[in-house]
């Protein structure tokens, strides 16, 4: 009885083994999962009630299945202005951000200069300053220099430019200090003068770092509501004001509709940096071996 018995705790002991094994070394994998899945869930809210049917003006409840809102996602009176104004701030504010960042975060990791730590300290000022604080002092900038400023597109530009020039700069300096400065070298070695050398070699190692921070840069630009407020002006509306003005007196979907094609495209351009990059990765090992 006792030698027939023994066999099984000695199984049940593998397979408790077997299984805390198997949770041990999946536990990051489904936690991580987990908090994805939380993060995504507004996301996905979002998303299901831009296909919905609202019998009132607010898209609260699930009223049924509707492909109107994107086929007329422009119905709604000063949205497609708003949404094409934040586009326009948010282009023209990375492409200028992304120069300047680039060209600061250059100056700050290869140049010994006169007041380089009160710059690389001066630059994260604005990633951690509040917002509302940030947006009163360009707002104090702008009315005291009305003159030049008036409130309005190009103040929201300006104030976008030096909010997230900070975010720019960090992304592409943490890849400049990883820089193989060798490949440099070499180029000028055989011939290359500095402006053949960054345009051939530098510009397209720093490219993926680039195109990264003008994707934060951007995102950040075209989802700012508290900045933009302040300076942009009883008239200028982007995205975000209008949704926050049109909330008071309701929610139509087609704000759900926008806010979900912003979301897929930057979804699709995130994807497409991450191929290039792993492509050029590829290739790059494949000239190496």
């Amino acid at each position: 009885m006792t030698t027939a018995a023994a066999p099984g705790p000695r199984s049940q002991r593998r397979a408790a083994a077997r299984a805390w094994a198997f949770a041990k070394r999946h536990a990051l994998t489904v936690y991580a999962l987990l908090v994805v899945a939380y993060l995504m869930l507004p996301i996905a809210v979002v998303i299901m009630f831009s296909f919905n049917a609202p019998a009132g003006r607010f898209n609260y409840v699930w009223e049924g299945f509707t492909l109107d809102n994107w086929a007329n996602w422009n119905s709604v009176l000063g949205l497609q202005e708003a949404v094409v104004r934040s586009l326009q701030v948010g282009f023209l504010a990375t492409i200028v951000a992304t120069a300047l960042g680039t060209l600061i975060a250059l100056a700050i990791v290869r140049h010994r200069f006169l007041g380089r730590g009160a710059t690389n300290v001066l630059v994260f000022l604005p990633m951690s300053t509040p917002e509302i604080v940030l947006g009163a002092s360009l707002l104090t900038l702008f009315l005291n220099t009305t003159t030049v400023f008036q409130l309005g597109f190009w103040t929201i530009f300006i104030a976008h430019v030096m909010f997230i020039v900070s975010f720019i700069v960090v992304t592409v300096k943490a890849r400049l200090i990883g820089f193989d400065r060798h490949l440099e070298e070499a180029a000028m070695d055989l011939g290359a003068n500095e402006i053949t050398t960054f345009r051939k070699v530098t510009l397209p190692l720093l490219a993926p770092a680039m195109l990264a921070a003008a994707l934060l840069g951007f995102a950040l630009s075209i989802d700012d509501f508290v900045i933009t407020y302040f300076n942009g002006g009883s008239v200028t509306q982007t995205f975000p004001v209008f949704v926050w003005g049109i909330a008071r007196v309701s929610v139509p979907p087609q704000v759900n509709v926008v806010a979900s094609a912003i979301f897929l495209v930057a979804i699709a351009i995130a994807l497409g940096n991450v191929f290039w990059q792993y492509r050029a990765a590829k290739r790059a090992r494949q000239g190496v071996a």
